[in-house]
């Protein structure tokens, strides 16, 4: 059975940080790309980091540029979303997402608000 669970949001002051975590399970991790999403009751899921399947090659959203690392542990199925210098607008459930050879899997989200 496939799953993707993610953990680590959290209410955080603006500033502050956060790592989040997805554990992957049920499929060969090592395969897949993943990334991390976002989305706020107002918005779309919106793409917020990518990382290939071998962990070197990264891509970031231009709002989180210089704010948050993507990167990946193959050997133990989970990827990582650290969160720095988080804003207000930060605020968002956020989704792992799992795809190779056009099959995705999603996570159920976590959430993390930014607040003063």
């Amino acid at each position: 059975q496939v799953q993707l669970v993610e953990s680590g949001g959290d209410l955080v002051q603006p500033g502050g940080s956060l790592r989040l975590s997805c554990a992957a399970s049920g499929f060969d991790f090592s395969r897949y790309v993943m990334s991390w999403y976002r989305q706020t009751r107002s918005q779309d899921r919106e793409l917020v980091a990518t990382i290939n399947s071998a962990g070197y090659l990264t891509n970031y959203a231009e709002f989180v540029k210089g704010r948050f690392t993507i990167s990946r542990v193959n050997a133990k199925q989970v990827v990582y979303l650290q969160m720095n210098s988080l804003k207000f607008e930060d605020t968002a459930t956020y989704y792992c997402y799992a795809y190779y050879n056009e099959r995705g899997y999603w996570g159920r989200g976590t959430q993390v608000a930014v607040s003063s």
